[in-house]
């Protein structure tokens, strides 16, 4: 008999998640913006997360734009469609996710389970704008445009890099030294066997953990925890945490102020021991 979804009820996973994205969305709305077309089809035609993808993904486009527009006065066309492409892509939506720990609470079926499916570029990327499709439909368009600016604000405000994805591990460390923090680096775990390994990060900078991230490959984890770890920079020191910095002047202005809401709960991924989405 074809499994189902749990009742309409949040769960602590999903919390925990919400905790993460800093929104909240209601049961069931999240929980289909969680499920994957291979979960659907594997248990008797349940609704997919891809309208609301298709949703999110035309708020994601203007949000994005309208803050390019806005923020950037002189910029011929051009060169705003090439920032917003950037910021809109695949890898930096999988970037995103990554840092957040979304991977663990998707709902898949056991092909993609086998195959890595939660470390899936596409499929992250797919998920994030069925969550900001999700925001949407629960709280209006400026709580989904405030939601999509808080998580690619930082891609906003890497500027200079736009194009080629942003370096955020070069950025940690050039915050780490101007600002005095102490050293940056990188606590890796690995898990699973050698065909499906995972990664898990913690990035420490003077000794003190600043956020986490996983992916299929040391590289991408320590990538994601320094994206996790830049928003807790932002939190520490301001939207552009090189502000009053002798390297100010080079990285430019931060991003959009929503994505400094201080009443938005902390979005670093938790450590291991999360509890992954029941399947």
């Amino acid at each position: 008999m074809p499994a189902e979804l749990p009742s309409p009820e949040l769960t602590d996973k999903h919390r925990l998640l919400l905790k993460r994205l800093g929104v909240s969305i209601d049961a069931g709305t999240l929980r289909l913006a969680l499920t994957h077309r291979s979960y659907a089809y594997e248990n008797g035609g349940l609704p997919t997360n891809e309208r609301l993808e298709f949703l999110g993904d035309s708020i994601l486009g203007f949000s994005v734009t309208d803050a390019l527009y806005r923020d950037n006065p002189t910029l011929p066309e051009g060169e705003l469609a090439k920032r917003r492409s950037a910021v809109v892509s695949t890898r930096a939506l999988a970037t995103i996710a990554r840092s957040l720990g979304v991977g663990e609470f998707i709902y898949l079926g056991q092909g993609e389970r086998l195959t890595k499916g939660r470390n899936k570029s596409s499929i992250l990327a797919d998920t994030m704008e069925a969550l900001i499709g999700a925001t949407y439909l629960t709280h209006g368009i400026e709580t989904a445009r405030q939601f999509v600016m808080r998580l690619v604000g930082p891609l906003l405000a890497d500027s200079s890099m736009m194009g080629a994805g942003t370096d955020w591990k070069t950025h940690i460390q050039e915050i780490s030294a101007v600002r005095n923090l102490g050293a940056a680096s990188y606590n890796i775990v690995g898990t699973g066997p050698d065909h499906n390994r995972s990664f898990f990060a913690e990035l420490i900078i003077g000794g003190e953990f600043f956020g986490s991230g996983t992916g299929p490959s040391k590289k991408e984890a320590e990538r994601a925890a320094a994206a996790a770890g830049w928003v807790e920079l932002q939190k520490r020191f301001g939207q552009n945490p090189y502000a009053n910095t002798s390297a100010a002047g080079k990285h430019g202005a931060g991003p959009t102020p929503d994505s400094g809401d201080a009443d938005v709960p902390a979005r670093i991924p938790a450590r291991p021991g999360t509890a992954a989405a029941e399947e």
